[in-house]
């Protein structure tokens, strides 16, 4: 085979007008010796599959979508969740119990001492969050699934007496606590929304001004091993993927070893998640990977803080740097937090604003879409469920690459340039080469046929 069309190219780029824009196909010559700026692909070189992409519902998403008309409702999900002509998410998070983007502290057992779980009620979600996520699985086709994580147990289980302000689970309330995961898998099944896993705790290194609760190492390591796992496996939840860590990647390798090296807990964990708060330390995913290779990695939340950052484009690119380096170190899905937030950058009970992918500009009845949104649909809309991630190499020290071999037999290539300068570059692809270019601030998908 000396030639082969890509059957598409796609571009954004911050001084064009091209958003997530379809290009003119390239065509594959014969490989020639140029030295060329390159990125190059080698298909029977394999990694891992790939899970998926998402984000979160969170209250304040839902609230917000609810205050938006219900054409403007039904675009946002579309431009989410359709699998044609939106970022076809299939792999998403929620909150138990309320989170700092929730209108205010809840919990579902609110009754002080109620350690047979009596009055246990999910009516809250009921309200705003649920109805999103029916109407996510609905888009999907019924493909989605969904993990949920809690920031903080009801405050009577805790030891500063509030849920927010970090504080610990007080020891007697163990057993209590994890068959209140059990209760919530189980309260959501029967709204038609099965569980596909748990972290253990948000942020568990973290007492934050909102919902919070502190784990060092050792007290998620015994709570795992000794009740969450165990009462799972007890309610025939056996099945639900549990994840340890869901914090910054700056500590994951040292919270991943102090669990995973005690066979008794690790055999209850699915993976560990991490968040981008701390700096990049990609090393560090890399590291836990090949330290427990039998282990998945899960990239379960960021956001750009500070903010909604209206126009930033710097927010997209910080995006595709940390999902392209995420990737090519072993994780295996990539969920984002708030998947659309008002023009505050709220609603948040603790007024921790920050940016969203879409923005809705509740006031005027307008969606905002940011950079994120079309640095995020490089990868989501190309790389699908299932892909095996391939060698991808390149040559110039502006450009950065990832690659997948989709079940259906294409290749999507992402390539991110952060520099100022238009970069020309040859896609080499087993003896065969495609010349194209990517524009300044810009990122590109590559799709073509594997041989």
């Amino acid at each position: 085979m000396t030639e082969r069309r890509l059957l598409k190219q796609f571009c954004t780029a911050r001084d064009t007008s091209e958003r997530l824009s379809e290009q003119k196909p390239l065509v594959f010559v014969t490989a020639s010796n140029a030295s060329d700026p390159a990125v190059f692909i080698d298909t029977t070189v394999r990694f891992q599959e790939f899970l998926g992409f998402g984000g979160a519902f969170t209250e304040a998403a839902a609230v917000t979508l609810d205050n938006l008309p219900r054409h403007l409702q039904q675009e946002i999900m579309e431009a989410y969740f359709s699998p044609t002509n939106g970022h076809a998410y299939s792999l998403c998070r929620t909150h138990i119990n309320s989170c700092d983007f929730a209108l205010g502290n809840y919990a579902y057992a609110e009754r002080a001492g109620d350690v047979d779980l009596k009055h246990f009620s999910i009516d809250r979600d009921r309200i705003a969050l649920i109805p999103m996520i029916h109407q996510a699985i609905k888009l999907s086709g019924g493909q989605l699934k969904l993990f949920a994580s809690p920031w903080s147990p009801p405050a009577w289980m805790k030891t500063n007496g509030m849920m927010n302000r970090g504080g610990k689970l007080k020891p007697e309330y163990r057993q209590t606590w994890a068959e209140y995961y059990v209760r919530y898998i189980e309260a959501y099944a029967e709204e038609g929304i099965p569980i596909w896993g748990l972290t253990v705790q948000n942020e568990p290194e973290a007492a934050q001004s909102w919902d919070s609760c502190l784990y060092t190492g050792e007290e998620e390591r015994d709570f795992v091993r000794d009740y969450l796992g165990p009462t799972l496996q007890s309610a025939g939840l056996g099945s639900i993927n549990v994840i340890i860590w869901d914090h910054n990647r700056d500590r994951m390798f040292e919270r991943a070893k102090l669990v995973l090296d005690d066979p008794n807990a690790a055999q209850y964990v699915w993976g560990v998640g991490f968040h981008w708060y701390c700096g990049d330390h990609f090393d560090n995913v890399q590291m836990t990977h090949e330290a427990y290779p039998d282990k998945h990695l899960i990239f379960t939340e960021g956001c750009q803080e500070g903010g909604p950052h209206l126009g930033s484009w710097d927010t997209g690119e910080r995006y595709a740097r940390s999902i392209i380096n995420d990737l090519n170190r072993w994780t295996e899905a990539w969920v984002d937090w708030n998947m659309v937030l008002d023009e505050t950058g709220g609603p948040n009970h603790v007024n921790n604003l920050c940016s969203a992918p879409i923005i809705a500009d509740t006031h005027n009845a307008k969606i905002l879409y940011q950079s994120s949104y079309y640095y995020i649909g490089h990868f989501c809309r190309f790389i699908r469920p299932g892909a095996c991630r391939v060698a991808c190499a390149k040559t110039h020290d502006s450009l950065e690459s990832t690659a997948f071999l989709n079940t259906d037999g294409t290749v999507a290539v992402v390539v991110l340039n952060r520099s100022e300068q238009a970069i020309d570059f040859l896609l080499k692809v087993q003896g065969l080469e495609a010349k194209t270019s990517i524009p300044a601030r810009g990122i590109k998908t590559l799709l073509f046929e594997d041989c």
